[in-house]
Order: C-alpha cells, then structure tokens, then sequence
C-alpha cells in the first residue's frame, strides 16, 4: 500500500492533537488562559521551524508566487484560530466534551469539499455523517446530566474550532505539492500567529504571564502540539486527500478522551463509551468502504 506512510503520518500528528487538550487544561490551573497559549504555541512553532527552511538541497523549491504565500498565511490562520478556539472551549467545559464535539469537523469538511470544490459526497459518507451525529449526541453526556449544566458559551467555542479546523483541512489538501515542507510548515505557523495576536492584541501585550515557566510549556505545546503536527500534516495531507485525511484524524477522539479521563479525571460513563464507539466504527466502516472501491 503506497500511501501507508502518509496514512501513519496522518494518525500520529492526530495523537498528538488529541493529547494536548488535556495538558492545556492542567496549565489553565497555573493561571495562564488560551490567547497566551496558542500565541506562543503558534510562535514558537514558527521559530522552530524556520531554521529547516536552511536545509532544503533544492533551492527552486523554496520559491513561491505571492497568491501561494498568502494562501499558506491563511491556511496558518485557520489553523491558529481551531487552536485557539479549541483552548477556549475546554476553559467552559470538559475535555472530552470539547473533542466529541470538534470531531464533527469529519462530515464539515466533507459539506466544504462539495460547496468549494464540486466534490459530492456519496451514500456511505451521507450514513457516516448520520452514524457520527448519533453517536456525538450519546457522547456528549446529554442524558447523564441536566441542559442547563452545559457552558453553551464552551459549546459554541468548540462548535467554531470543527469549521475552522475542517477549512484547515481542506485547504491544506489544495495546496501544490512541489513547495518544500519546510516552506509551507513555517508559512503556516506564521500565519497562525499573525491571527491569533491580530484577535487578542490586548490579552497577549497586557500578560504578566512571560516568566520561565511559560516558556517550558510554550516548548512542550510548541514541539508535540504543532510543530511535529503540522509537519506530519503538510507532509500527507495532500498525499492521501482532505477525505480520508479527516477520517483518520478522528483518532484525536479516542486518545482525547483516554487523556481527559487518566489526567484530568473526567468521568467517563457507558452511554459516552457507545457513543465514541459508534462515532469511531462509522468513520472506520467508511474508511473501509472507500479503500475497498479504490482497489477495484
């Protein structure tokens, strides 16, 4: 199977995502809030990632017009805004709430596939959809607990990270495939911390939060969060496709959930577990479906 690696790719970098809601969770207890994370998350990639651009053997490769640096600046936005957005959701309600409800970026990006780029959806993907919305209703915890003691306001942050993460897919599936990773990684991240200071300009400047161990933190979510991610991501996605891409990054749900319950202590109850599991077998039942009509 050619694609196998960048299909490995894809998983890893979603592992990753997945685990870092809970972490971001345990540094909101040291007092930090989510524009001073993702900001310097975002920075700190960008940082990271430049000096590569030093190791690209081609130069031709390096070279992009001016519609191919903004579309990458704006591809970082998107994915600037999910992060922070997403870090904003899991200040109202619990992680694995946050992700349950992010992972309805699988049947979005699919919806912006077809408006944007004519790509129709089939039957099967039209019976996922359906099975993960099911399932996201038995997951959310719904029936454990009453409507009210639900944050709508973490609901609707975590509802906006789903169409801005499934606009990041997308577009990064569209962007041409001879630019150097190194290039497009940097550009993205830049464009990433473009927008998230350009959101919360007074947050980031007024922070008394700059000290040692905020840069630690801005480290470990910098390297594992998004600088690896992104790399695996620019890597594969357009490799494998924007659909199969969001299928296989659905793992961030499992791995969200397993962090959210042995780090934080969320609790986990067996009507939840059906609905991940009913969210996860769809999203593998298409997968399989897909692959099996590609190898005929």
């Amino acid at each position: 199977m050619k694609n196998l690696p960048y299909i490995l790719m894809v998983l890893l970098g979603g592992v990753l995502y997945g685990m870092m809601s809970s972490f971001v969770k345990l540094f909101y207890t040291f007092g930090y809030n989510a524009a001073e994370l993702s900001f310097g998350q975002a920075l700190g990639s960008a940082f990271v990632l430049a000096p590569t651009i030093l190791l690209i053997k081609e130069r031709n490769t390096v070279l992009l017009d001016r519609k191919g640096v903004i579309s990458l600046l704006l591809t970082g936005a998107a994915i600037g805004m999910s992060n922070f957005l997403y870090y904003q959701s899991v200040s109202y309600i619990p992680a694995s709430l946050a992700i349950v409800i992010l992972m309805q970026f699988t049947w979005i990006s699919l919806l912006l596939d077809w408006l944007f780029y004519r790509v129709r959806p089939r039957k099967v993907e039209l019976l996922t959809v359906l099975l993960i919305l099911i399932g996201t209703v038995l997951a959310s915890g719904i029936f454990e607990q009453e409507i009210q003691s639900f944050s709508w306001m973490g609901v609707a942050f975590a509802l906006a990270t789903s169409f801005t993460y499934a606009s990041y897919i997308v577009a990064n599936s569209r962007i041409k495939n001879e630019t150097a990773w190194q290039v497009k990684s940097t550009l993205i991240m830049t464009g990433s911390a473009i927008c998230i200071f350009m959101v919360n300009a007074k947050t980031i400047i007024t922070s008394q939060h700059f000290d040692v161990n905020y840069g630690y933190m801005i480290l470990f979510l910098s390297v594992f969060g998004t600088t690896i991610p992104t790399v695996l991501f620019v890597k594969s996605i357009p490799k494998i496709g924007a659909g199969i891409s969001s299928i296989l990054m659905t793992i961030e749900l499992p791995i969200a959930v397993i962090c959210a319950h042995s780090i934080l202590g969320e609790s986990l109850s067996k009507i939840q577990l059906l609905g991940i599991l009913t969210m996860l077998g769809a999203i593998v039942w298409m997968n399989y479906v897909k692959s099996k009509k590609q190898s005929t």
